[in-house]
């Protein structure tokens, strides 16, 4: 059983930056890849990163490629991310997620993430 909580959302104006934080429970954190993924208003949740188990290998959508940055500090249980030139159109609730799968990244897909966190709004206005 793996237990998540986001942080680090809040308001800014394009441009800005954000640093979310993603504070998981349980000694096998660091077996897992993780991911994070977000939902805006009337939309499905998509994909926005993903990390494998050491951070070594990462993965992103188109979207936020050159402009978020996704980590992972095991010794503290976290993943993060930074995201840099924020725009209106990455408004959303922003949740991270886990793979117990495996230690490497197998998917971007909702459905194949079983641990959820309860999600943090980030808000962008132009």
């Amino acid at each position: 059983q793996v237990q998540l909580v986001e942080s680090g959302g809040g308001s800014v104006q394009a441009g800005g930056s954000l640093r979310l934080s993603c504070a998981a429970s349980g000694r096998t954190f660091r077996s897992y890849a993780m991911g994070w993924f977000r939902q805006a208003p009337g939309k499905e949740r998509a994909f926005v990163a993903a990390i494998n188990w050491n951070g070594v290998t990462t993965y992103y959508a188109d979207s936020v490629k050159g402009r978020f940055t996704i980590s992972r500090d095991n010794a503290k249980n976290t993943v993060y991310l930074q995201m840099n030139s924020l725009k209106p159109e990455d408004t959303a609730n922003y949740y991270c997620a886990v793979d117990s799968r495996g230690a490497v990244v197998r998917s971007t897909n909702v459905g194949d993430y079983d641990y959820w966190g309860q999600g943090t709004q980030v808000t962008v206005s132009s």
